[in-house]
């Protein structure tokens, strides 16, 4: 994580975050979305969703990484400032039921109370096995419904997101010891992410004729999924997540994902990079060369990225979610919140580190 000067107004700023995250979790682990009024009805899109919508809740797709990075900006804020106000008896309650979640995700004990349906033309917008998702064997993986992108999931054990638990989890248990003084939840937290960690080593990892690599999506049963999407967590983006633990298993699984061997890699006459079943073929994401770009060390590669996301948006002041490979005027969304925020860090962070790709750009 780079390091930057944390102004009073930045701090509070990320404190009423902080709170705001533990407030949302409190209300449903299991949302991906909570409206800015926690009084106003859901998004129209999901309000006739065969699932426990609950007051406040905008979408209820469940995504594993949803209780990851809210322990990733705590800890990053608590690390970086010092600060522990935002870390009272609500913050608490919210962490203790992150795990709990986590660990009845696990499934070990049947599916668990989560389940979404909707009515949709399309498949990734609805989880099988009414609604549960396919079937697995609880291994010690934490299932996830969702991708980062809001697709289902098609085996339920997302292997960058499991990887990303560990590390939140490891996270978590220095803040309950350092913070909040409860050994126990850090005992617990430990605990969780050792047997995750140990699952993760023993199912996940898959033999290729370049040798061995993450799976993207396994089932505990010996199915996995080999590619990889643009949404954050993914398997290219481990390091940046700080969940990389093999240096030379994640480098034979960078070298997959970006690359033909991985069926969402597209390479035109407009750029390369990946995109992902949300969008559909061909089309590439920004993100995917902003991640690219944050995980690599090599100024030729960074340097390459930044031409190809400035390639992308010139003429429109903004990052897309996706262009098409041959032409980078054929986009989706003129305004994506996520890849224009992930592209300022990117450019904050060559410039501190590697100010010479940006100087007089």
């Amino acid at each position: 994580m780079a390091v930057f000067a944390v102004g009073k107004a930045l701090r509070e700023l990320l404190e009423g975050v902080i709170r705001r995250q533990a407030r949302c979790l409190l209300i449903d682990p299991y949302a991906n979305a909570f409206m800015a009024d926690l009084n106003a009805p859901p998004l129209e899109w999901s309000r006739k969703d065969k699932t426990e919508l609950k007051q406040g809740v905008g979408e209820r797709k469940y995504e594993l990484d949803s209780l990851c990075y809210p322990i990733r900006l705590a800890h990053g804020y608590w690390k970086q400032t010092g600060d522990t106000a935002p870390f009272d008896a609500r913050w608490k309650a919210a962490m203790t039921l992150v795990v709990k979640t986590m660990r009845v995700q696990q499934r070990k004990d049947g599916p668990g109370p989560y389940s979404f349906l909707r009515e949709s033309v399309q498949s990734t917008e609805m989880m099988p096995n009414a609604g549960f998702g396919n079937p697995v064997k609880p291994v010690g993986l934490i299932a996830s419904g969702f991708r980062p992108s809001d697709d289902a999931c098609i085996f339920p054990f997302l292997v960058p997101s499991n990887l990303f638990a560990v590390t939140s989890l490891r996270q978590l248990a220095e803040m309950a010891h350092g913070v909040l003084h409860d050994l126990k939840l850090a005992e617990e937290a430990l605990s969780l992410a050792a047997e995750v960690e140990a699952a993760l080593r023993k199912h996940a990892i898959a033999t290729t004729a370049e040798g061995t690599i993450w799976a993207y999506e396994v089932d505990g049963f010996g199915s996995q999924s080999l590619m990889d999407d643009a949404n954050v967590p993914s398997l290219l983006g481990l390091p940046y997540l700080e969940a990389s633990p093999d240096k030379g298993l994640y480098a034979r699984t960078r070298a997959f994902c970006w690359s033909g061997r991985n069926p969402w890699f597209f390479q035109g006459t407009a750029g390369e990079g990946i995109g992902g079943p949300h969008v559909g073929m061909d089309m590439i994401w920004p993100m995917s060369q902003m991640v690219y770009a944050l995980t690599s060390e090599s100024d030729a590669e960074i340097g390459r990225a930044l031409g190809m996301l400035k390639g992308a948006a010139r003429g429109f002041g903004f990052m897309h979610e996706s262009y098409f490979k041959d032409d980078a005027k054929k986009f989706t969304r003129p305004w994506f919140a996520w890849a224009n925020t992930l592209f300022g860090e990117l450019v904050g962070r060559v410039a501190v580190e590697r100010p010479g790709l940006v100087a007089g750009k």
